[in-house]
């Protein structure tokens, strides 16, 4: 698959490329894992560009591919390095005269190795940036670590990033673009099962294009082929997140994933009280889900919900994750009956992401969001508002248009309007999404 959109972020790496030719510039890409990062920064178009993956070695070790890295790239001999201080303080004293780029890839890692490194970094960062014409692009995929590491104000190399790149899925226009490009005959139930699955994930994405899964059976029967990739993705990514305490984190997503929306929901399908702190951790940490309000409530409202914060992850918690035994008794035709069977219940729940995704790229509103009563009832799908031209557009989705009801949601509206103040006196339009308005 070619390389799609990013320009923004292609923009934003060129700029601190050419500030580096004056004095060193550090960038941080952050992503979950799969998005795309490293393509991204390496197309920032610097003839002299050394890339150094953290592999989990020692660091003596690391630091030998380091150097072979360095003479191979830049043509200087750098002997036999056992830290990563000593790699670190010759290049930048090298890039004071020969400027040139250095990518560190999953540069969290470094806290497997060895914690000081972060350290070490900041001393001779400080030391050697106004001189030195480094390009330096540190990119992580745990997210947790990375925003830790450049954003506690109790660690070393805090306020030292000059620009951060939090990288996010492909925009809906771009998946437009890129199944179209592959299926120019596309439907929209493609469309939807893309998003679904991929979430506008790189990675994902170029799995589905690459083995020719652009329409919806053919996607739904990759995902429990053999060997498929997807079938232990979610273990992957999040297990060294979690840690060892990975099962209750599990748990939890599986709840969300299949409904289990409200914490007292929650807690009463696991039988676990006060996971209060394990919910705050998924969000605020981990960036894994969302805690939804109704529009306009108080952070401090009692009517909260919680999502995935990932398409991808919501199937593969909502099937691989809960028929987990299917999976380790090779019964993969059985689990693909399972998601064939159930398929609907997930793509609709995708088609709200889609819609709310597309209204918040379209810059055209202040707030979006849903609607519900104290009583969880009298649900409003999409409530996007114009705060500056006092405009508050409300949607019913609906797959087939034919089920929308008018009426039906002017009775909800109304409940709203009681309960939102800050809806009063605006222009309120009603409208249906449905497939064909992707």
């Amino acid at each position: 698959m070619r390389f799609y959109d990013r320009d923004t972020e292609l923009a934003s790496l060129q700029e601190m490329l050419r500030q580096s030719r004056q004095e060193g510039r550090m960038t941080v890409v952050m992503g979950r894992r799969r998005i795309g990062k490293t393509e991204l920064v390496r197309r920032i178009g610097d003839e002299r560009t050394l890339y150094f993956f953290v592999a989990r070695k020692t660091e003596a070790l690391l630091c030998q591919d380091f150097a072979r890295e360095i003479e191979e790239k830049l043509g200087v001999p750098i002997g036999w390095p056992t830290t990563f201080s000593e790699v670190f303080r010759f290049l930048l004293t090298f890039a004071t005269h020969q400027p040139f780029s250095l990518i560190i890839d999953e540069f969290q890692d470094f806290q497997r190795i060895n914690p000081a490194i972060f350290s070490e970094i900041q001393r001779e960062w400080d030391t050697h940036k106004r001189q030195s014409k480094m390009n330096l692009i540190v990119s992580g995929s745990i997210f947790s670590l990375m925003k830790r590491i450049f954003e506690d104000a109790q660690e070393p190399l805090f306020g030292r990033a000059d620009r951060k790149i939090i990288l996010k899925p492909f925009a809906t226009d771009v998946l437009k673009e890129i199944l179209a490009d592959h299926n120019p005959q596309f439907t929209p139930e493609d469309l939807l099962t893309f998003f679904a699955i991929t979430g506008g994930v790189a990675w994902y994405v170029a799995l589905m294009i690459d083995n020719g899964k652009t329409s919806r059976s053919k996607m739904l029967a990759y995902l429990t082929e053999n060997n498929s990739p997807f079938i232990n993705e979610g273990k992957n990514i999040l297990i060294e997140e979690f840690g060892t305490d990975y099962a209750v984190h599990f748990s939890i997503l599986t709840c969300i994933a299949n409904g289990e929306r409200t914490r007292g929901e929650i807690e009463n399908q696991l039988k676990i009280d006060n996971i209060g702190s394990y919910l705050v951790r998924l969000e605020k940490y981990y960036g894994l889900i969302k805690k939804r309000l109704p529009i306009f409530a108080k952070e401090n409202s009692k009517k909260a919900r919680y999502t995935l914060s990932d398409s991808f992850l919501t199937l593969w918690f909502r099937f691989f994750y809960k028929y987990q035994a299917f999976v380790e008794n090779d019964a993969l035709n059985q689990l693909a009956r399972i998601i064939e069977r159930d398929y609907d219940s997930v793509s609709g729940f995708a088609l709200e992401q889609y819609f709310e995704r597309k209204l918040r790229e379209s810059g055209n509103y202040t707030r979006i969001g849903k609607f519900w009563d104290r009583k969880g009832e009298s649900e409003i799908d999409l409530v996007a508002v114009n705060e500056i031209d006092r405009i508050a557009d409300v949607f019913e989705i609906k797959k087939d248009r034919k089920r929308y009801n008018e009426a039906l949601l002017r009775n909800k509206v109304d409940v709203m309007l009681k309960s939102c103040e800050e809806l009063k006196g605006m222009e309120i339009r009603l409208g249906v999404l449905s497939m064909e308005d992707m």
